[in-house]
């Protein structure tokens, strides 16, 4: 006890606030100031509305069109989950017949702004390698409807954790739309909202999923800007595009 003792108090600090954040500890004082020793205030339970007094229903989710072409001005109005972010909506392009659907996870940054591709989603680096990466399988982009999980960017690119179902919601409702034969997710997010499952979990295998007119199968794969930072992955990717159009579904993986 009598030793002296040499304390690193920085350390000591950022341990305890990681703690604390990894506890859910978002704020180290409250607006007024609180009397620790105070008993607590008696529960109060409100009674419940006198008979024949009307109760305010629960507000209702926006009902989404039963139609592409409405769904598709409807995806980037008021009654979405990005309607108050910052930012432009790029909106889904490609034949509402396609046979081949791409769902990526959000804009990119230069989405609109790189090459003349004004209002465009993957128009930039990114849509250029999946312009080529379409090329090796034998399609083009006018082939292809492609589209996004997110209409908007997201704040550092990461779709909230409190939007994501009504958006995987949103996503799975554009692809009944469409009916495509075959669907390439491009990154987690994709993966996550279609599939349920991280994109780790999911690649290497054909998932498939039920439409208005059948099933498609379903492909997870890295998103082209990861390929573009490593493109070592590059190869993997390749087998999924070939597993994307020449794969059999096996009986356990049909959703």
């Amino acid at each position: 006890m009598g030793a002296d003792q040499t304390i690193d108090w920085r350390n000591a600090a950022v341990s305890v606030l990681d703690w604390w954040h990894d506890a859910g500890v978002d704020m180290l004082v409250d607006d007024a100031p609180r009397d620790w020793f105070a008993a607590p205030e008696p529960l109060v339970i409100a009674p419940p509305a006198p008979a024949g007094v009307p109760v305010a229903p629960p507000v209702a989710v926006a009902t989404m069109p039963l139609s592409l072409t409405e769904f598709l001005a409807w995806r980037t109005g008021a009654d979405v989950p990005e309607a108050g972010w910052n930012g432009i909506s790029l909106a889904a392009e490609g034949p509402a017949d396609a046979t081949v659907m791409v769902l990526a996870d959000c804009p990119d940054r230069d989405d609109g702004t790189d090459n003349g591709g004004a209002g465009q989603l993957l128009s930039g680096a990114s849509g250029r390698l999946l312009d080529r990466m379409l090329a090796a399988i034998g399609l083009t982009r006018s082939e292809v409807h492609v589209a996004a999980v997110c209409a908007k960017r997201p704040t550092a690119g990461r779709i909230q954790r409190e939007v994501e179902d009504r958006l995987a919601e949103i996503a799975k409702h554009h692809i009944e739309l469409v009916a495509p034969k075959r669907l390439l997710l491009l990154g987690n997010a994709a993966s996550r909202a279609i599939l349920g499952m991280e994109l780790q979990a999911a690649r290497g295998r054909l998932h498939g999923i039920s439409h208005k007119v059948g099933e498609a199968g379903v492909v997870a794969s890295f998103h082209p800007r990861f390929l573009i930072e490593k493109p070592a992955a590059k190869a993997e990717a390749w087998k999924d595009l070939q597993m994307l159009m020449g794969g059999q579904m096996s009986q356990e993986t049909r959703a």
